[in-house]
């Protein structure tokens, strides 16, 4: 799973997604779905609470700061068509002009597999244009399956992958303001599944998260941003053989805390994109300064478990690459396809604080936001302030890692400590 710039049109959505190979994500096999559905429907459990659409569809254009005038772009699967009709309608109460993007996991696999390949390096002509059209791009990242992609040829991936990479320059470069909804938690029975939830329980964290008290996350964010500004060397542990250590002093710092505030667009850039469920604190490394090995306990590639998925790194940069398990020799396929060094580059930290978002104890597989997880991860790092703007990255999830700055410990055993 990665981060790139929201991409705005069905073709350039199947070449972004698969560029962002880990964002597939699969259902469970019908055995362990059937569980995890049942589970969610016995009646001992508290039922989710209920989702306010027009209110949600509010919090969405008011953190997007969409003003009067503004031509804004909602994308999203047509299964949600009730609420991005609900945003288009706030977005022209402000005065601003809406309009609707429909798509779905059918037409992105179909864009893909469907579509000669001859033009898989075609650049994304339309989507460049329209990056000067739109003022606010508002997506809701809602697959319901992460294996749609299943025997994608990794040379073709690499291919659009290379193609769509001036597509998050473009939106950096025109200040285009972006707000996601989903930030790999949207509620699924897939995902309910892996992270060890029911559904109803994924959905309660879920909507807990987007609805978190944004002033007080602002406030929170704000303080770990002035910790991070201010000191140098990062040192990452972890039990399962994670040791890193990078420095980042000089480096900015950016918060996602739920609103695009009138500070973020005198910025510009990387400081107008929101991620919800809201949350995080990250920066870029010095070039050339991390050292140590990563190691994330477990991953998936399209539905795939792999364990143990690790990298050593010298210099910042990544010497090797392992790990076991169904889902890794596609991975390193993919990986090996893609013929670009700075996708060995490790190129950003990202420390989860909403208090709001809780995953079961026992999961070995976590999240960008819930307070205190860590997140390492390989290649594009736009979005995080940094300069890489290759179209492919890796993730690294460390739920329950240590991290020390300048010899003073910030996050214990995957507990915030500032």
């Amino acid at each position: 799973m990665t981060r790139l710039t929201v991409s705005i049109l069905g073709a350039a959505i199947a070449c972004v997604v698969l560029a962002a190979c880990q964002k597939q994500e699969t259902p469970p096999p019908a055995d362990a779905q059937a569980t995890a559905e049942s589970t969610a429907a016995e009646p001992s459990e508290p039922a989710a609470p209920p989702v306010d659409l027009e209110q949600l569809a509010q919090r969405l254009v008011a953190s997007a700061a969409v003003k009067e005038g503004d031509a804004v772009i909602i994308v999203g699967r047509t299964h949600d068509a009730e609420l991005l009709e609900d945003i288009a309608l706030q977005v022209r109460r402000v005065g601003a002009f809406p309009m609707i993007e429909y798509t779905s996991d059918r037409l992105a696999k179909r864009m893909f597999f469907d579509v000669p390949a001859q033009f898989d390096s075609q650049a994304p002509a339309l989507d460049l244009a329209l990056s000067k059209v739109f003022d606010v791009v508002i997506s809701l990242s809602n697959g319901t399956s992460e294996n749609l992609f299943e025997g994608a040829d990794p040379q073709r991936v690499a291919a659009r992958g290379k193609a769509g990479e001036a597509i998050g320059q473009a939106f950096m470069k025109e200040n285009v303001r972006q707000v996601e909804i989903g930030n790999g938690l949207y509620p699924t029975p897939w995902r309910a599944q892996r992270l060890g939830m029911s559904e109803t329980e994924l959905a309660r964290t879920f909507w807990e998260g987007v609805n978190v008290d944004h002033a007080a996350l602002q406030t929170r964010g704000q303080a770990v941003k002035g910790a991070l500004a201010a000191g140098n060397e990062l040192h990452i542990s972890h039990p399962n053989g994670t040791d890193y250590r990078m420095r980042i002093q000089g480096r900015p710092v950016l918060v996602s805390d739920g609103v695009i505030s009138p500070e973020d667009i005198r910025s510009g850039g990387p400081a107008l994109q929101v991620f919800l469920p809201a949350g995080e604190v990250y920066t870029t490394p010095v070039a050339g300064t991390g050292e140590g090995r990563i190691v994330a306990t477990r991953d998936y590639f399209r539905g795939q478990a792999i364990d143990d998925l690790a990298v050593t790194v010298a210099g910042g940069k990544i010497t090797a690459l392992t790990g076991t398990g169904p889902g890794f020799a596609a991975l390193k396929a993919e990986f090996d396809a893609v013929g670009d060094a700075r996708k060995n580059e490790v190129s950003f930290f990202d420390m989860g604080i909403n208090p709001n978002v809780k995953l079961p104890s026992g999961s070995q597989v976590s999240n960008w936001v819930p307070a205190g997880t860590v997140t390492l991860g390989l290649g594009n790092n736009l979005w995080a302030g940094g300069d890489n703007a290759l179209a492919y990255g890796m993730n690294f999830f460390l739920p329950g890692s240590t991290v020390t700055l300048d010899g003073k410990v910030i996050v214990d055993k995957g507990q915030l400590a500032l």
